[in-house]
């Protein structure tokens, strides 16, 4: 059995793509990342297994709002082939928690929502929210270091084609890397296009489009204008926040930049 191949893609998004499969940039691509499983196959972020778990939990069919990210996470045991998404073994207090989480969580908090209970995103993939990061592997370690390993191509033909084949959808585009994708979201009709500066660190407050606002004055209201959006085009609106076995976490604001 291929370790990598076309086959490892859900059924429906191959046949989203195309001839794109039949490419020479597919074909430099699953080169690359078969070289790389042999090679250092226990020092790939995600598992291998997991590299398309985005597109196995959001079907084509259910996808209403697309979240690009970046690569994995590339800290040990915290990648999980879902933008943004780690287990939920992870305590939100623990030094282990990403910080793009974490301001995640408020902006849910400041627009109503709550906080977030742990940060596996699992239950957003379910609801047709596609956390889809632009590499899909990193080195254990090594931030950014799969960028040019050939995922590019095939991540572009994918946000392309499904930006022209499905009307009425939100993007989410958070920092500069996921607004390089701009041109190939507008060539598809009836987009909604959310723009901020990316959740994690200091830079969430430093752009003329923040995520938050300095002292828990205010969001960038994705959540909440995504949620407006579908519900304009006849959809179910995204529960953001879990109501699983765990307890919704109503966190005051003035608690939140503690």
């Amino acid at each position: 059995m291929a370790i990598f191949s076309a086959a490892d893609i859900p059924a429906d998004w191959r046949q989203l793509l195309g001839d794109f499969l039949e490419s020479s940039e597919w074909q430099h691509l699953q080169k690359n990342v078969r070289d790389l499983i042999q090679k250092d196959g226990e020092l790939i972020c995600p598992m291998p297994q997991n590299f398309f778990r985005a597109l196995s939990l959001t079907p084509l069919s259910t996808v209403k709002v697309v979240i690009l990210g970046q690569d994995p996470y590339h800290s040990p045991g915290l990648a999980q082939g879902l933008a943004f998404s780690i287990p939920s073994s992870i305590p939100t207090n623990s030094r282990q928690f990403p910080s793009s989480l974490r301001n995640i969580s408020k902006a849910l908090a400041i627009e109503g929502f709550g906080s977030l209970t742990n940060g596996d995103l699992h239950h957003w993939a379910e609801q047709g929210v596609l956390l889809l990061n632009t590499a899909l592997s990193v080195k254990l370690g090594e931030a950014g270091s799969h960028i040019n390993l050939g995922w590019r191509p095939l991540i572009d033909r994918l946000i392309l084609d499904l930006a022209q084949s499905k009307p009425n959808l939100v993007w989410m585009l958070w920092g500069g890397h996921a607004q390089s994708k701009l041109p190939l979201i507008e060539s598809g009709e009836h987009q909604l296009i959310l723009q901020s500066s990316h959740p994690s660190g200091l830079g969430v407050y430093k752009t003329a489009q923040p995520f938050l606002k300095p002292g828990g004055a205010g969001s960038c209201q994705h959540f909440s204008k995504a949620n407006t959006w579908l519900l304009e085009q006849g959809q179910t609106p995204i529960s953001w926040i879990s109501q699983g076995k765990e307890a919704l976490t109503q966190t005051p604001q003035s608690d939140l930049f503690s």
